[in-house]
């Protein structure tokens, strides 16, 4: 069982908190059981799984499920699981994963998708994860300057819907969705004084919704790549929504509309 916080394991994985370690590793940090039992549930490869015995008793389905996935699988004792985790109280389980989504290419022909540019708060990029995921959304593009997409604190807003939803940071934002305008799919950007309101826009046609910064809105010249603009209705003295609550207006007014179209 490994205790030392000086083992050479253990200090690779706690490097993995800083985003350049993660991006020059390329892996990343699953905290807590939920995370790691649903990035084997979809097959996502686990290579260093970290747990207490106490985990694996309380736990030893997953923890077989596991060690027969992972590349490798140590037990450590609570304090190098404390070190290795972000969080305050982990649970007993910490498991490094491969980087992948960033080199994987998004389908630009889908039915419904969502574009963030210069998203920050990763609460509110988890929460959009987790909202599109359960909206059936196809894809998810974010631009470069925004915060990581395997940012611990992405992960454990997403509720474990991280690995449920396709998704890539894009060097290129506007080009990603011009290539999806190529292929038929309407642009909908969402802004504070456009004439029409959301529920007003064609939302069973294939559509990407292009959402951004929480302080400053889109760009102008990604608001310009828009087939079509819309707004959220605001009563008198309220300036904005959380970007994560217009995310989910907008794609579950998508859902109603073309649920409605279906009947």
């Amino acid at each position: 069982m490994l205790t030392s916080l000086q083992n050479p394991l253990v200090k690779q994985l706690r490097k993995l908190h800083q985003a350049k370690q993660r991006q020059e590793q390329g892996a990343f940090l699953l905290e807590g059981t939920h995370l790691v039992e649903e990035a084997y549930a979809t097959g996502w490869p686990l290579e260093v799984v970290c747990c207490t015995p106490e985990w694996c008793d309380r736990h030893p389905t997953l923890y077989l499920q596991v060690a027969h996935q992972a590349t490798r699988v140590e037990l450590v004792s609570g304090a190098i699981i404390e070190a290795i985790a972000t969080t305050t109280s982990p649970d007993g389980i910490v498991a490094a994963v491969r980087r992948e989504t960033a080199t994987q290419p998004l389908n630009h022909a889908i039915s419904l998708g969502i574009a963030l540019e210069t998203l920050q708060d990763p609460g509110n990029l988890g929460t959009i994860i987790r909202t599109a995921a359960a909206a059936g959304v196809e894809g998810l593009w974010l631009s470069a300057d925004s915060v990581d997409l395997d940012h611990p604190k992405v992960l454990r807003a997403t509720a474990g819907q991280w690995f449920r939803l396709p998704m890539s940071t894009s060097e290129d934002l506007s080009g990603d969705v011009q290539r999806c305008t190529q292929h038929g799919i309407q642009v909908v950007a969402t802004l504070p004084n456009a004439p029409l309101t959301y529920w007003q826009a064609d939302l069973t046609r294939p559509t990407l919704l292009l959402l951004g910064n929480e302080g400053n809105g889109l760009s102008e010249n990604l608001a310009a790549t828009a087939d079509v603009q819309v707004s959220i209705p605001l009563a008198a003295g309220v300036e904005s929504l959380n970007v994560a609550i217009a995310a989910a207006l907008l794609v579950y007014e998508a859902k109603r509309q073309r649920t409605q179209a279906a009947q």
